[in-house]
């Protein structure tokens, strides 16, 4: 997308790009596994990318909204619910 994201908008559809992106992130993380690198590591470096990538098409409010959803997310547990907890 182009534009801008403006606060009041909701977000884009991420259409059917969004299947084949995420087999290239899945890629991108085995392959950082594999070369023994840290899950925090991993975390932080794709977090990082992702919040770049959603600064390139909205604006800071829309950005908030994104990661507001995200963390009710991890409030309600429903990460959990896609994951294996983490190690003891």
């Amino acid at each position: 997308m182009n534009q801008t994201q403006r606060a009041g908008d909701s977000p884009p559809d991420p259409g059917p790009d969004l299947g084949q992106a995420g087999a290239v992130v899945d890629r991108a993380i085995e392959y950082m596994v594999g070369q023994r690198l840290g899950s925090v590591a991993i975390a932080s470096a794709l977090l990082g990318g992702a919040l770049e990538m959603l600064a390139r098409s909205m604006d800071d409010a829309a950005i908030a909204r994104v990661l507001e959803g995200a963390l009710g997310s991890v409030r309600s547990g429903a990460l959990r619910r896609h994951s294996p907890p983490p190690p003891a």
